[in-house]
């Protein structure tokens, strides 16, 4: 039985219901993705209460896309290494996108002693710290590489084995961890006015090249990280001319990327800077919404960023923990990313939800992930530029 725990922080009653699934196929009745603070995972919508037909099963599915969509490839968890024995998961990915999955691996096995806590990564990482070597964590799954990244530099983590981490492209994927789902920095706009065509594929021409209204929402934790990437890629001088730019022609700005996305859906602006799920959740509400998904090529807006797992040094059976990363790697696990986050699957056996390009066809720049965490002079130059944040 799982032992769920949590940090308290938004004091809400979450509603847990079974995650059905087999090796031929996984189905999620739940949260439609995500839409949170800085660690993205922290906050939701709400449910959205969908119970859709997925060909006869009484799996309910969400989503955008789903109609039709055939059993995910990869390797099932029927093929996996049984989990036995006692595991504890700091998760900083929130229970109400991730806690059906954990409870239906739970529920495999009869042998496995399952704790999970939640809260947030970078909160989480600080607590393993803390606890030194006493920690009882095993595993640490966070919403972002920049937390994986943290743990590895303070040496609090161990080396996958090769059986795991071959699993996902070397660019999502060091030694001591690995990414399970990822997300893409994208340019959604309203379709009614712009076609894909007109949309500038180089973020840096954004300012000058397009004439429609811009939005964007500068406090939340991904356009901090998406300016951090550029400030990275192209120098802090461009891209302060390019906040100032973004300043100059009046941007609207938003709470959150979800509500942004919704802006351009409803007309009030034409295109935005955004992870490319939010314009998933939009099209979820509303299929023939006036809203689609440009990309850039191999610049800040073409960032690619992943939610992870790694083994914590402290783990008292390194086999058990990397077996347990190696659950969120099978064809259940990442098929579930795609149809309830709108995540991108991070094997290439199994493909997103939507009009978006496979993974190995986004034009991702290089870039070492883990230095997107590094915020405080990001805000700094934003502030500068006379972005109000």
């Amino acid at each position: 039985m799982t032992n769920h725990e949590s940090d308290g922080r938004d004091g809400r009653n979450v509603h847990r219901r079974r995650f059905l699934a087999s090796t031929a196929a996984v189905g999620a009745v739940g949260l439609a993705g995500c839409n949170g603070t800085d660690e993205e995972d922290d906050d939701s919508d709400g449910d959205d209460g969908s119970d859709g037909d997925d060909g006869g099963s009484s799996v309910g599915q969400i989503g955008s896309g789903r109609e039709g969509r055939g059993a995910p490839g990869g390797t099932p968890m029927a093929e996996m290494p049984a989990l036995e024995g006692e595991l504890t998961v700091y998760s900083g990915r929130g229970e109400f996108l991730v806690g059906e999955l954990v409870s239906y691996i739970d529920d495999l096995y009869d042998d496995l002693d399952l704790t999970v806590r939640y809260g947030g990564s970078t909160d989480l990482v600080n607590q393993i710290s803390n606890e030194g070597q006493g920690s009882p964590a095993d595993v640490f799954y966070s919403v972002n590489s920049g937390a994986l990244g943290a743990l590895a530099d303070a040496e609090r983590t161990q080396a996958l084995p090769s059986e795991v981490t071959e699993k996902v492209r070397s660019e999502f994927r060091t030694e001591q961890w690995i990414g399970t789902s990822g997300r893409a920095r994208t340019v959604p706009y309203n379709t009614d006015e712009y076609g894909e065509s007109d949309m500038p594929d180089d973020i840096m021409a954004y300012p000058e090249e397009f004439d429609g209204d811009l939005g964007w929402a500068p406090s939340y934790g991904s356009a901090q990280a998406f300016i951090t990437a550029m400030r990275l890629l192209e120098g802090e001088e461009a891209t302060r001319e390019w906040l100032e730019a973004i300043v100059e022609r009046g941007a609207q700005t938003y709470p959150d990327e979800f509500v942004t996305c919704q802006a351009i859906a409803d007309g009030e602006i034409d295109a935005a800077f955004t992870n490319h799920y939010y314009i998933q959740r939009v099209l979820d509400g509303n299929p023939n919404a006036s809203i689609a998904t440009a990309f850039t090529e191999g610049d800040a807006g073409a960032v690619f960023n992943v939610a992870g797992a790694a083994v914590v040094d402290t783990a008292s059976d390194a086999d058990l923990a990397s077996n347990f990363v190696r659950h969120l790697l099978s064809a259940e696990a990442q098929d579930y990313f795609a149809r309830s986050t709108f995540e991108y699957p991070l094997i290439p056996e199994v493909e997103p939800i939507g009009d978006l390009p496979p993974i190995d066809e986004l034009d991702v720049p290089d870039l070492d992930l883990t230095e997107l965490s590094n915020l405080e002079p990001t805000i700094d130059l934003m502030r500068d530029a006379g972005v109000q944040i």
